[in-house]
């Protein structure tokens, strides 16, 4: 019987909501209905007064809508291999500094590889993933706005990817790619340039876990270290 009364009790408390809502439409569409009809009745200087405010109206909301997503604000962000430099970023380049950061932090190939564990092929395989999806994600967007006083987000991804990732795969990708060709049967741990290729992978890695806290400051992510998560000295 308590929870029949409870369900009644809110069934009308439904029903009284609705009819609130159905009350309030027809009140604003009433109103609506009279300004429309006073509107067209005016003529003369006041009808230009009114035209002309409305679209000043129309159109402050419209600059205010495009100065939000144009503002631009400047982050410093270190670039592995270089130096500090100063970045200008928008709410477009902010949101290809998230996708860059994602699919960067994301990869197997960013995580640590000790030397007597992990796939290398798989690292290099999930590197050139990460080079075919930044120059995909750069090709898709917009280009940044041509400032004087720093650098782009699209500076930032085509260093990494000419800095880090083209050097390492032109390198070690051919190298690795002929051993197995030459000795389909034997385990990776054989290959005579394992332990020099893991130790460069261990640099490029300590790189990109760089590139990718820059592109987490550019695209504005609270405590991206965390996200991100700290190297050893020796990683």
């Amino acid at each position: 019987m308590r929870q029949t009364s409870v369900q009644q009790k809110k069934f009308a408390w439904m029903g009284r909501e609705r009819l609130t809502r159905l009350i309030s439409a027809m009140a604003i569409g009433a109103l609506t209905g009279l300004a429309l009809f006073s509107a067209t009745q005016v003529t003369g200087r006041n009808l230009f007064i009114i035209t002309g405010s409305v679209a000043g109206l129309v159109a402050v909301l419209v600059m205010e809508a495009y100065g939000r997503g144009a503002r631009l604000s400047e982050v410093k962000v270190t670039v592995p291999q270089l130096s500090e430099f100063t970045f200008v970023v928008n709410n477009d380049a902010r949101q290809v500094a998230w996708q860059l950061f994602v699919e960067t932090v994301t990869r197997v190939s960013t995580q640590p590889l000790a030397s007597d564990e992990g796939n290398i092929r798989e690292a290099l395989s999930s590197l050139y993933g990460l080079f075919a999806t930044t120059r995909d994600t750069l090709k898709g967007s917009r280009p940044s706005l041509a400032v004087s006083s720093g650098q782009t987000v699209e500076y930032l991804a085509v260093t990494m990817l000419n800095q880090e990732l083209r050097p390492f795969l032109s390198l070690w990708h051919p190298r690795l790619g002929t051993y197995e060709r030459e000795h389909p049967d034997s385990s990776e741990s054989n290959w005579p340039d394992n332990a020099a290729c893991r130790e460069e992978l261990r640099v490029v890695q300590g790189h990109l876990h760089t590139y990718a806290l820059g592109f987490a400051r550019l695209a504005g992510v609270q405590d991206a270290a965390a996200l991100v998560g700290t190297r050893s000295p020796s990683s």
